[in-house]
């Protein structure tokens, strides 16, 4: 069912299993427990950046479907996307996997859109099965996106740390598990800023719109939720998506209100204003948040992936910072959708 800018999923679809594989900095940081998989070196054994990028997806799809006791050949779509130059992680790591496959492009919002699709397409009944998943590592992303971190160049305060990381999740018509009742589809806003070292204030009001479409949608409020997070805002953007949030009168309770890029790294890591990166909102959710609705400390929350659209292309042409965020209600166990 279709409300606004939101799908109502009447029929089932559960996160039969989820996984987050992250790497060295990630295992320092405090959610390292809740990573099914680390590594200790950020090549990955590889002899490339973007390959060790692909090897850290495909570990997280491997690790995913082995825990929802599939097997892969029984998985019939594979939803995925990452930040590299037309999704080459995404594309090479579908070539190993050998599973039908669509790639996606949402930036750092991927993690939201393909569970959204995948949501969809299982409780439309065009699926049983579907595998979704992102990644992102901070030498592929720095070295595209703004420099090789062989230079050590310096960086403004409002700078934020890609995350070495891949997340999956498998998505299936039936059985036991995290249900997903709602996705809220963003549109892109681009409030003209054009500075790729201040992407959270950049991501913040699609953030913003997102949320608040997904309340008036179904007729929420902030109580609603145990958690609403957004994906990669960072200590800026969540200061203004916070601000203009209570300017909208959504004021969440205390503890309800976060963002995936401020859980995964310590206070005293190196990482500015925070996390950044398709693999932010991916390995928060695939890993901490589902671990802790699978331990019953949490029954609905609202993932809120943040995307910021932009290109070296668009930005060697100077063009401003187009933005969008995509939305998904997990509830735990047998909580009904709404």
């Amino acid at each position: 069912m279709l409300k606004g800018r939101t799908w109502i999923f009447d029929h089932e679809a559960i996160i039969a299993a989820s996984s987050a594989v992250g790497g060295p900095f990630e295992a320092q940081g405090p959610l390292a427990g809740d990573f099914d998989l680390l590594f200790d070196d950020l090549w990955l054994g590889q002899d490339s950046f973007e390959k060790a990028e692909k090897k850290l997806l495909e570990q997280a799809c491997q690790t995913a479907i082995r825990k929802s006791g599939i097997r892969q050949e029984e998985i019939q779509f594979f939803l995925a996307g990452d930040l590299l130059n037309q999704i080459i992680t995404s594309s090479f790591a579908a070539r190993t996997l050998s599973i039908p496959y669509l790639g996606l492009f949402g930036a750092c919002s991927t993690s939201m859109e393909g569970l959204a699709l995948a949501a969809l397409m299982v409780s439309a009944g065009f699926a049983d099965r579907v595998l979704t998943g992102t990644a992102s590592h901070n030498g592929a992303a720095e070295k595209q996106f703004r420099y090789p971190t062989e230079y050590g160049a310096q960086k403004p305060p409002t700078a934020q740390w890609t995350v070495t990381g891949a997340g999956a999740a498998v998505v299936v018509s039936s059985g036991k598990g995290p249900r997903i009742t709602s996705a809220t589809i963003g549109r892109v806003i681009d409030k003209g800023i054009s500075d790729p070292f201040n992407m959270g204030a950049a991501m913040a009001p699609a953030a913003v719109d997102t949320i608040k479409t997904h309340f008036q949608d179904l007729q929420l409020s902030p109580t609603d939720y145990d958690l609403v997070l957004t994906g990669d805002l960072g200590k800026v953007g969540h200061s203004i998506a916070t601000e203009l949030l209570t300017k909208q009168g959504l004021i969440f309770p205390p503890g309800v209100f976060g963002d995936c890029g401020l859980m995964i790294y310590r206070d005293d890591q190196p990482v500015f204003a925070g996390a950044s990166g398709c693999a932010s909102s991916a390995c928060v959710t695939y890993g901490h948040v589902l671990n802790r609705m699978l331990q019953g400390e949490l029954k609905r929350v609202l993932i809120v992936a943040t995307g910021a659209l932009l290109s070296p292309l668009s930005y060697q042409q100077k063009e401003t910072i187009p933005c969008i965020a995509h939305a998904v209600a997990i509830h735990a166990g047998e909580e009904s959708s709404r």
